[in-house]
């Protein structure tokens, strides 16, 4: 079986192509047209699943002085796993972990380090730069996620939005 792989969410994009492979993010258009089902896979999923650690607090930057942000734990087949939600919240509110040596990740990362660093102080490791999710990571979190049974239909499968609205309101003066 051919997989294509797709990821767009973040500054670098990236495409895989899968042979002999079960599992990855397509599109829906191309899913359907070649009657194919999709695995839904986490953007913030799938930048945690390329980054070498067995604990990894993934954050994209959601512009508005707020992040995406998810904590996520390798299982024993090298596959993260979510622990607890994916939320959008400011840097100050992001949920500290109970436990030591997280390794922080993503755009959210590179654009508000001083205040994730300040109030993870103990329990962040390290934090790696310029770090984005990629097409392979995506496959790799697809395969495993279609083992589990999680595909879709094309027609069902939809994207996922942490903020619903993205609109800045003006104040009237």
């Amino acid at each position: 079986m051919k997989i294509l792989a797709l990821d767009t969410s973040s500054e670098a994009c990236s495409a895989a192509l899968w042979v002999e492979r079960i599992g990855a993010g397509v599109a829906q258009g191309l899913a359907f047209g070649a009657n194919l089902p999709v695995v839904p896979v986490s953007s913030l999923a799938a930048l945690a699943q390329g980054v070498d650690a067995p604990r990894v607090l993934a954050a994209f930057d959601a512009r508005m002085q707020q992040v995406y942000w998810g904590a996520y734990a390798r299982n024993a087949q090298g596959m993260v796993e979510l622990v607890g939600e994916e939320k959008v919240l400011s840097p100050a509110q992001v949920p500290v972990p109970d436990d030591a040596a997280w390794v922080g990740a993503g755009s959210g990362w590179d654009r508000y380090a001083a205040l994730l660093t300040v109030r993870l102080k103990n329990h962040v490791s390290a934090w790696r730069a310029q770090c984005f999710p990629r097409a392979r990571f995506v496959a790799q979190l697809g395969a495993h996620l279609h083992e589990k049974g999680t595909a879709l239909p094309a027609e069902q499968a939809l994207p996922v939005y942490l903020r619903d609205d993205v609109a800045v309101k003006q104040v009237k003066r």
